[in-house]
């Protein structure tokens, strides 16, 4: 048993959380699942609260899922957390580096920078600038800038017209204030989650879809399958990844007739996926992987202070 303290910040009840924490449970005798919901921040002290938790007290924290639906408050929820990082915490990813991939915007410019290859992708306020964007792309999908598993996305197509194009983006400004358009890009049946674990290749699934819905998230009826990487696709997915500094994660991968492009690098990542599709608990060697690092950190302290 391994005497440490790390907490889940996830959604208690939902199995990614449960199952992180069972994991965490059996290693160190410790449970404690966080909901955000509940968290109290005192500015003063600098100190979080959950409940009858004081989690500055905590040797780390896992960030399974900072809330149920990505959203400028899940933002908030971070700063947050990053109080709990500067008084010395671990967090299992960074707050800071979650925080770039929970807007879509902020993610994928800072994969354009890194020299990933994206699909054709425009952002405007603009109604006539995204018409002619839909119009360059010949069909384009519509994405808010906070969203998972395709939640809010729209198809659009060129041969639907002005008029009918102009109505779905009038409607979509007024909730969402800005267009995300990319250029719709054959998937071909299936995309690939390319997992990663401390920055380590641990696997890569596809998901397949049903020839119901235009994407292939599993929330719109896909499946989870094996799938056996190729070295350069791998060294796609790691350098994609590396533009950002994260504790674990998946690397959305679609393969075009045009190559292979990368559609976003995940804020968190999935077990499912790699329990499904490559039968390995990615939640167990998340685990491992965070006792580990904490575990060197109290050898190289205990070292550091044997020689004052």
């Amino acid at each position: 048993m391994i005497n440490k303290r790390i907490a889940v910040i996830g959604i208690p009840g939902k199995w990614s959380t449960e199952v992180l924490a069972n994991h965490l449970e059996q290693r160190t005798g410790y449970r404690c699942v966080i909901d955000m919901a509940d968290v109290v921040l005192e500015l003063e002290t600098g100190e979080l609260r959950y409940r009858d938790t004081l989690l500055n007290t905590l040797d780390g924290v896992i960030i399974k899922k900072i809330s149920e639906t990505y959203s400028p408050a899940a933002d908030d929820r971070l700063r947050m957390l990053k109080t709990l990082e500067a008084d010395g915490v671990r967090c299992f990813s960074s707050p800071s580096q979650v925080g770039r991939l929970i807007n879509r915007l902020e993610g994928t410019a800072a994969l354009a920078s890194g020299g990933i290859p994206l699909p054709a992708t425009q952002v405007t306020e603009s109604t006539d600038a995204a018409l002619e964007a839909i119009q360059t792309f010949g069909k384009a999908i519509l994405k808010p800038l906070y969203s998972t598993k395709a939640r809010g996305m729209v198809v659009l197509k060129a041969a639907d017209g002005v008029k009918a194009n102009t109505q779905i983006l009038n409607k979509f400004k007024a909730k969402h204030g800005l267009f995300y358009l990319q250029k719709f890009v054959n998937l071909g049946g299936q995309d690939l989650g390319m997992v990663f674990l401390g920055g380590k290749y641990l696997c890569t699934y596809a998901r397949v879809g049903d020839d119901k819905s235009w994407n292939t998230t599993i929330h719109s009826g896909g499946k989870y399958r094996t799938f056996d990487a190729s070295p350069e696709l791998i060294e796609l997915g790691l350098k994609a990844q590396s533009c950002f500094d994260l504790s674990f994660t998946t690397v959305d991968i679609a393969l075009t007739d045009e190559g292979p492009v990368v559609f976003e690098v995940s804020a968190f990542g999935g077990f499912s996926g790699a329990k499904k599709g490559c039968g390995i608990d990615a939640a167990e060697k998340l685990c491992d992987y965070v006792l580990s690092q904490l575990e060197a950190e109290t050898a190289e302290t205990d070292t550091a202070e044997a020689g004052e």
